[in-house]
C-alpha cells in the first residue's frame, strides 16, 4: 500500500510539472501575455489580438511539444526494454533519419502532398530506417550489443540523412526539407494536430496496455519465454508502435534525438523498472521536457529562435555519453 501511495504521489507530482511547464511555455514568448490573456483565450472567448496570437501560434504549438515529447519518450522506453538497450532511441537507430528521407522522397516525387500523405510517408520511412539498422547490426555474431547498435544507427543515420540532402538539392527542395532536419514546431497548426493526436494517443495507450509484457521482456529472452510469453509476437507489436510513435513525431515536429534516450532513463530513477508505471510516466516527463527546449529555444536569443533540436542536443549529448561510459542496468 505505501509503494501504491508513493507511486500516485510521483504522478501527481509528475502532472503538476506538466501543468506548470505548460503555463510557462504559453505565457513566455516574443507577444508579451499573461496568465490572465491565458484565461480569457481559453475560457471567454476573447478574440482581442492576443487571444489570437495564443490560439492560433502558442496554444498549438506547445500541444504539439507535449505530444512530441511524450511520443518519442514513449518509443524510446519501448526500444530500451524490448532491446535491452540502455542507448536505444528513435533518433540514434535510424528512424527518424529514414522518416525525413522519406519526407524528401515524397515532396521530390508527389509535389503538393497532402498531409496524411507526409505522415504515411513518415511512417513507412521510420520502418525502413529501423529495419536497415537492425539488419546491419545483426550481419555478424555476437547479437544486438548496444554499442554496435548505436554504431549501426549512426552510420544509417548519416546515410539516409545524406539521401535527403540529396534529393533536396536535385529537386530544389532545400527549404522543404531543411524544416524538417534541423526540428522545430514553427508552424504547427490545429488541423495537424487533429490528425495526430488520436494516432499518437492511440499508440501510447496500446503501449501501455502491453506494458507487462514490455517488463518481463526488459528482464531476458530466457525469462520472458518461461513465463510464456510470446516474445515473437510481442516483438512485433511494440515494433508497430514505435514506428507509429517516431513516425507521428517527425511529420509533427521534424527529426529530434536524444529525447527518447534521456527521459526513460529519468523516469527509472524516479518510478523503478516497471513498464506499468515507465510508460505512462514518460508521456508526463517527456512533454514536460519538450515544453522548457522549446520554451528555451524561444527566449535564450529573442526575439529569434535558437532550433529546439539544438537544445534537446545540448542537454541529451552529455548524458549520452555518460550511459555510454557508465553503462545503466535495464533490469530490475
Amino acid at each position: 500500500m505505501n509503494r501504491e501511495r508513493a507511486i500516485a504521489i510521483k504522478f501527481a507530482a509528475g502532472a503538476l510539472v506538466l501543468l506548470i511547464m505548460f503555463a510557462v511555455a504559453v505565457t513566455l514568448g516574443a507577444a508579451d501575455t499573461t496568465l490572465s490573456d491565458v484565461y480569457r483565450a481559453m475560457f471567454t472567448g476573447d478574440r482581442s489580438s492576443i487571444s489570437l496570437v495564443l490560439i492560433e501560434i502558442r496554444f498549438p504549438r506547445e500541444v504539439a511539444a507535449v505530444v512530441v515529447g511524450a511520443a518519442l519518450a514513449v518509443a524510446g522506453a519501448i526500444m530500451q526494454g524490448m532491446t535491452r538497450n540502455p542507448l536505444a532511441d528513435p533518433g540514434l537507430l535510424g528512424l527518424t533519419a529514414g522518416a525525413n528521407a522519406a519526407l524528401a522522397a515524397a515532396f521530390a516525387l508527389i509535389p503538393g502532398i497532402n498531409y496524411m500523405g507526409i505522415v504515411l510517408a513518415s511512417f513507412i520511412g521510420a520502418a525502413v530506417g529501423a529495419g536497415m539498422v537492425f539488419g546491419i547490426a545483426s550481419m555478424r555474431r555476437g547479437g544486438f550489443s548496444p554499442i554496435k547498435v548505436v554504431l549501426a544507427g549512426a552510420a544509417v543515420s548519416a546515410f539516409l540523412f545524406a539521401i535527403a540532402e540529396g534529393i533536396a538539392l536535385t529537386f530544389k527542395l532545400s527549404q522543404n526539407v531543411a524544416q524538417w532536419t534541423a526540428g522545430g514546431l514553427i508552424g504547427t497548426t490545429w488541423s495537424q494536430l487533429d490528425l495526430l493526436i488520436p494516432i499518437t494517443a492511440g499508440g501510447i495507450v496500446a503501449a501501455i496496455l502491453f506494458s507487462k509484457q514490455l517488463t518481463i521482456l526488459s528482464l531476458s529472452e530466457e525469462v520472458a519465454i518461461g513465463l510464456g510469453s510470446r516474445t515473437g509476437q510481442v516483438k512485433a507489436v511494440f515494433f508497430v508502435l514505435v514506428i507509429i510513435l517516431a513516425g507521428s513525431a517527425v511529420a509533427l515536429a521534424g527529426n529530434f534525438a536524444f529525447v527518447g534516450l534521456l527521459v526513460p532513463h529519468i523516469v527509472r530513477a524516479i518510478v523503478g523498472t516497471d513498464y506499468r508505471f515507465i510508460l505512462p510516466m514518460c508521456v508526463l516527463i517527456g512533454g514536460a521536457f519538450m515544453l522548457f527546449a522549446d520554451t528555451a529555444g524561444r527566449l535564450i536569443n529573442a526575439p529569434y529562435e535558437t532550433p529546439v533540436a539544438a537544445i534537446v542536443a545540448l542537454l541529451g549529448l552529455p548524458f549520452f555519453l555518460y550511459v555510454v561510459r557508465k553503462g545503466v542496468n535495464m533490469s530490475a
